[in-house]
């Protein structure tokens, strides 16, 4: 028998003073069975952090390898930034990019570890491509408090993130991480 996909509820309040963006996000989030807590943390983490309007989640990156984790699209349903989570293959950058005009990989692994796997892979306007690391203990704090229904406030400057939730603040960066050695 199949499992099923669990809903997640997020309630939240971001400021992203970076991108003069202020917006009440009410999310349900389905996670696939297979998916780790921390995944799913940085996938929210990644949807919040590249917010502007035709964003959504997709089946992407878990049951459907022709989808991005988070795909912005324009008003036609073309889309403009493929945005992935974790720790994707050459092969799925290359026809990313080949797919969107953007590409963008947030990872709450080790980013530098990414970074040698792509390392003189052949990736499509691999010069292009945007890497992120979201900090591995502000993601496991959050995995930590996970719960079905979450509301908690993120404010984001100068790359520091900072969640409200409940009593407690907590904080981490989000750095980016340039894509070297990989052919284009």
């Amino acid at each position: 028998m199949a499992l099923t996909a669990t809903i997640y509820n997020f309630d939240i309040e971001l400021a992203d003073a970076d991108r003069q963006i202020y917006e009440s996000l009410a999310l349900r989030v389905a996670r696939h069975p297979s998916e780790s807590e921390e995944y799913l943390v940085a996938r929210v983490l990644a949807y919040t952090l590249e917010f502007v309007e035709g964003i959504a989640f997709s089946a992407g990156g878990l049951s459907d390898p022709d989808e991005p984790a988070i795909a912005i699209r324009d008003l036609t349903g073309r889309i403009r930034s493929w945005v992935d989570v974790g720790s994707p293959d050459a092969a799925r950058l290359h026809k990313a990019s080949k797919a969107a005009p953007r590409v963008v990989v947030y990872t709450h692994k080790d980013p530098a570890q990414l970074v040698g796997r792509l390392a003189g892979e052949k990736i499509h306007k691999a010069a292009a491509l945007e890497l992120y690391g979201i900090d591995r203990a502000l993601v496991s704090s959050l995995a930590a408090r996970l719960e079905r229904r979450m509301a908690f406030s993120l404010s984001i400057a100068e790359g520091e993130l900072y969640v409200s939730i409940g009593a407690d603040t907590l904080s981490g960066t989000v750095s980016k991480y340039p894509v070297r050695g990989a052919t284009t």
